[in-house]
């Protein structure tokens, strides 16, 4: 018979450990364990975030106190404001019963107010032709008062005398006002660049003979073209310093170099007191400022440059121009009103 080995104590212990449940319950046991710290730590975070929320819990109902006792004084007044809106409302439903009251009236009396309408109106146009000579203006009042009678067959007389008042209104020649300030305007822009009469210099001719110097008595060719040269040159400087201009009026007044600035100046006052004028339509100084203008022009400045006689030209013909009109009146308009309303009380 063999003999059977016997197991030795560590060969036990080896076999031991080899268990695979004790494999499984030391994994257990560690899952557990990791399990219980994530646990743990879960629920420290969850404490943390409580405790963050609750304290945002607390700030977000101290600011539902303020907005609540913010809303609470907003209420109160807008209901202030509310009563104050319903006094004014109840204010309004009055004086809209008592327009209501007085349109009713006025409606009852519809050709008077019209009548009223058109007094204005003509009164109205009346007034632009004597106060402001505007044309136009009183032309635009009468239109507007002959289209409130339109439609009304009782003002068909009153309307043939407004159409003949107006149609004297559209006849009455105007001034082009407009055109003419700028022309003044354009006058003051060159009064500074005009030239004055007194620093005005005669113009070289192109066809001026050439220069004759006095002969010279050499016989040699060089000393002749020497002394020829010399004479020349000699008369060259003597004519430079004299000059002789013929003037075809009275002599020019002389001014100070400082004094030119102020004739300008006073020049430029004129045409602008003349601008105001036209726009016055005060024809008195309008005429009188342009004439005095172009004296000034034709006794300070250069008659023959180009500019001075352009400025001129257009004052002389400014000047010629008359702005104020005869404008015809309203009497007939305002007369026939007033005989239909005198008609109209009688009835």
């Amino acid at each position: 018979m063999s003999e059977e080995p016997v197991p030795s104590a560590s060969t036990g212990e080896l076999a031991h450990w080899r268990n695979p449940w004790l494999a499984v319950a030391l994994l257990a046991l560690g899952l557990t364990g990791w399990q219980w710290l994530e646990t743990r730590q879960l629920l420290a975070g969850t404490q943390q975030e409580l405790a963050r929320r609750l304290a945002q819990s607390d700030t977000a109902n101290a600011e539902s106190r303020l907005l609540a006792k913010q809303a609470q004084e907003q209420a109160a007044a807008a209901l202030g404001r509310l009563s104050a809106i319903e006094a004014k409302l109840a204010e309004s439903r009055s004086q809209q019963v008592l327009l209501e009251t007085l349109y009713q009236d006025l409606a009852r009396n519809r050709d008077e107010w019209i009548l009223a309408e058109v007094e204005q109106g003509v009164t109205l146009a009346a007034q632009q032709l004597q106060l402001a000579g505007n044309v136009q203006g009183a032309v635009l009042a009468l239109q507007s008062a002959d289209a409130r009678l339109a439609g009304n067959p009782r003002f068909l007389a009153l309307r043939k005398v407004l159409s003949r008042d107006l149609n004297r209104l559209r006849v009455v020649p105007q001034p082009d006002v407009a055109g003419m300030s700028l022309r003044l305007e354009t006058v003051l822009g060159v009064i500074d660049t005009l030239p004055l009469a007194v620093d005005a210099h005669p113009r070289a001719t192109a066809s001026a003979a050439p220069e004759e110097a006095p002969p010279a008595d050499s016989a040699s060719p060089l000393a002749t073209a020497f002394w020829r040269r010399l004479a020349t040159d000699f008369w060259t400087e003597l004519r430079g310093l004299i000059r002789i201009q013929r003037f075809d009026r009275d002599e020019p007044v002389l001014l100070a170099p400082g004094q030119s600035f102020f004739l300008r100046e006073n020049l430029k006052l004129r045409v602008l007191n003349a601008r105001l004028a036209l726009l016055a339509r005060d024809q008195a100084t309008y005429r009188s400022e342009l004439l005095r203008a172009q004296a000034w022009m034709e006794r300070f400045f250069a008659a023959d440059d180009p500019s001075r006689q352009a400025a001129h030209q257009s004052l002389r013909q400014l000047a010629s121009t008359e702005i104020v009109i005869e404008l015809p009146t309203l009497n007939e308009s305002q007369a026939a009103i007033k005989t239909f309303r005198l008609g109209k009380e009688r009835k």
